[in-house]
C-alpha cells in the first residue's frame, strides 16, 4: 500500500510508544523511519522487527554503557535508536577527527537517519560504515555504497561513525513509500497498545448510541 510520509511517522510513533519507548525516543524512531522510507528503504519493516524484538525490556539493556573508546551494551546488542540519538548529540567528536564506533548493532541502517541530524548541526557530511557497506548523508541527501543485502542487515559487529565526508552519486528523498499490509499491521498491534481502552463513561460521551444499542 501507498502511505504518505506523514502517516508513516504518526504510524510509527504510536507503534514506538506501544512497544515501551519514551515519548520523545518515539518521536526520534518515528523521524527516522519516514526519512529512510522517503529514500525508498523499509524503514517502517525495520521498526517492526525491532520492536519486536526489544518489546517492553528495558531500554538500559540496549544503550551504550560508556561514551569512551567502544560504545557496548549490557545485553550485547545495541538499540540503533539509542546508539544513533547519542551518536547525533556526540556529533562534535566527529568534527574534532574522532571516529563513534558501536559495536554489535541490531537493525544498522535505523541508525542512518540520526547521521543526518549530525550532518545538519555539523554543515558537514557524515558517513557510517560496516561490513562492505557505506552510507553518507549531508542531511538533504543520502549516498549508498554497497550491496542491498548488507544495507537491510540485521545485525552488524561494528558500525563506525566518521565526518567529515564526501558525497557520492547523491539521491534526494520522495513524499510517498509503499508499506505492505502485513507491516502496517504489526505497526498497529503496537499502537493500538496506546488507546485507552473504552470504559462506560467514555462510550456515554462518545458518538453513537452509546450503552443502547438497538440496531
Amino acid at each position: 500500500m501507498s502511505h504518505s510520509l506523514n502517516e508513516i511517522e504518526a504510524m510509527s510513533k504510536r507503534a514506538a510508544r506501544g512497544a515501551g519507548l519514551s515519548w520523545g525516543l518515539a518521536e526520534e524512531a518515528a523521524k527516522g523511519t519516514r526519512w529512510l522510507a522517503g529514500y525508498g528503504y523499509p524503514g517502517p519493516d525495520l521498526l517492526a522487527d525491532l520492536l519486536e524484538l526489544n518489546d517492553r525490556l528495558p531500554a538500559i539493556d540496549f544503550s551504550p554503557t560508556s561514551l569512551n573508546g567502544l560504545w557496548q551494551a549490557p545485553a550485547g546488542r545495541m538499540s540503533p535508536l539509542i546508539s544513533g540519538a547519542t551518536m547525533s548529540d556526540c556529533a562534535i567528536r566527529m568534527q574534532e577527527g574522532q571516529t563513534i564506533t558501536i559495536e554489535h548493532v541490531t537493525q544498522p541502517l535505523l541508525i542512518v537517519p540520526f547521521a543526518s541530524g549530525a550532518a545538519l548541526r555539523l554543515g558537514k557530511a557524515v558517513a557510517l560504515e560496516w561490513d562492505q557497506v557505506r552510507l553518507t548523508t549531508d542531511g538533504k541527501q543520502l549516498c549508498v555504497q554497497g550491496d542491498k543485502e548488507g544495507v537491510l542487515a540485521a545485525q552488524t559487529s561494528i558500525v563506525r561513525c566518521s565526518a567529515p565526508a564526501q558525497m557520492m552519486t547523491p539521491t534526494k528523498p520522495v513524499m510517498r513509500a509503499h508499506v505492505s499490509a502485513r507491516c502496517w499491521e504489526r505497526l498497529g498491534a503496537f499502537a493500538q497498545r496506546t488507546y485507552a481502552p473504552a470504559t462506560d463513561a467514555s462510550r456515554l460521551r462518545g458518538a453513537g448510541a452509546g450503552l443502547n444499542d438497538n440496531d
